[in-house]
């Protein structure tokens, strides 16, 4: 799927693909040469591949060892040479091996604003946690558990009538808004490493900020 540049880009995904849906919606000036899942029956598949994207299944299930399982599907998403590989709900642990192939070029979309909430079930524990403020997060990824650099935040206020179900809704309609304007920045060479540790985002025409505050 061409979108007018020569910026590849693989989309790695486990599931419905939301976010994948909220990026190829965007129209974004890349090229997204192709959609990898662990899972067979990811809804993100059909999808794709309906927008004429070139789709792959590399089984999880097929394989014990994660560093087995990291390196068969390096060599899947190699064979289209990326120039930025993005998780849009890949449910996978990756290994250091294979973070460090994509060093700087791997890109994730975590549903909690880090540092806070690593792990899982990030809505109820925001909840049970009485925070004011919960979001997501845009972030390239390192071997450590959800770290590395974060490139920007959604916000979204909590409510006393939030349960894990509507809190959890109104952080994905702000990851389907922010997720969007990150790649774009990223296309337009709007993203600057300043040390290994840290980049930088630097807003244009629409001013985009570090923070995006949501409902």
């Amino acid at each position: 799927m061409t979108m007018g540049s020569s910026r590849r880009v693989v989309i790695l995904v486990s599931g419905r693909g939301s976010n994948m849906e909220a990026l190829l919606a965007a129209r974004l000036p890349i090229e997204v040469v192709a959609v990898i899942s662990n899972r067979a029956a990811a809804a993100a598949l059909p999808l794709a591949a309906a927008q004429g994207i070139v789709t792959r299944v590399v089984p999880s299930a097929d394989f014990t060892d994660r560093i087995d399982y990291d390196e068969a599907l390096r060599q899947v998403i190699d064979e289209y040479a990326p120039d930025l590989v993005v998780l849009a709900g890949f449910m996978r642990l990756l290994t250091p091996g294979f973070v460090n192939h994509y060093r700087q070029r791997l890109l994730n979309i975590r549903p909690s604003l880090l540092p806070a909430f690593t792990g899982l079930h990030t809505h109820r524990r925001a909840l049970e946690e009485g925070v004011c403020v919960h979001g997501c997060t845009v972030h390239f990824v390192t071997d450590e558990l959800d770290g590395g650099p974060i490139v920007a935040q959604g916000v979204v206020p909590v409510s006393s009538a939030d349960d894990e179900e509507s809190l959890g809704q109104r952080v994905l309609a702000v990851e389907h808004q922010l997720y969007p304007k990150v790649l774009q920045a990223w296309a337009e060479d709007r993203l600057h490493w300043v040390s290994p540790e840290r980049v930088i985002l630097r807003a244009e025409q629409e001013n985009f900020p570090r923070v995006l505050w949501g409902k």
